[in-house]
């Protein structure tokens, strides 16, 4: 249940960081779901035995809310840290490893250009892969919510180019939103 805060100390950025880009919100694209079918089909028979789970997540999981048009995977993986396990079998298929952040649950993220796709590595059981799929089942069934954090999407990304710029602005509707979620489940 705790939020994560970067560790001042560590670099995550494999290859420096990002070039600044516009940050665009877009419709609910009903494509969505069959272009993440594709894509973990692909991953998956990438890794083989090495995938020990796969999930569809973050905003273009959630029928009906804006997002930015990046399909956000969670993969699992039993040590993310043995990355020659899983990294060079994704390189292959035109994924480039990005982040590394050994003091997040050894989360990596490697991106894949078209379609534009950003694939978080944890490992078995992360509290965060478990973080991620409550809040996509919330706003699943919480219209309410899913409206306040598509509008805070869009405010978040007016005028932003940079994704750490974009998450922070949107940042307080977020926590407010899995305080809710938290309380409801009975963890708060």
């Amino acid at each position: 249940m705790r939020h994560h805060d970067a560790d001042p100390d560590e670099n995550p950025w494999v290859r420096g960081k990002p070039t600044p880009e516009a940050i665009a919100v877009v419709p609910y694209d009903p494509a969505w779901p069959s272009r993440y079918a594709r894509v973990a089909a692909d991953i998956a028979e990438a890794l083989g035995p090495a995938m020990l789970a796969i999930d569809h997540v973050g905003s273009t999981a959630v029928p009906a809310l804006p997002a930015k048009a990046v399909i956000d995977i969670d993969v699992a993986v039993a040590d993310p840290a043995d990355e020659a396990a899983y990294v060079p079998a994704l390189e292959a298929i035109g994924y480039v490893l990005t982040v590394r952040e050994p003091s997040w649950h050894q989360h990596r993220c490697l991106q894949h250009a078209s379609p534009r796709v950003n694939l978080h590595i944890f490992g078995p059981h992360c509290p965060e892969h478990i973080r991620h799929t409550m809040f996509r089942d919330w706003l699943r069934g919480h219209a309410d919510d899913r409206a306040r954090y598509a509008q805070a999407k869009q405010a978040a990304a007016q005028g932003v180019d940079q994704v750490s710029d974009y998450n922070r602005r949107k940042q307080d509707v977020l926590r407010e939103i899995y305080d809710r979620m938290f309380r409801a489940a009975g963890f708060l």
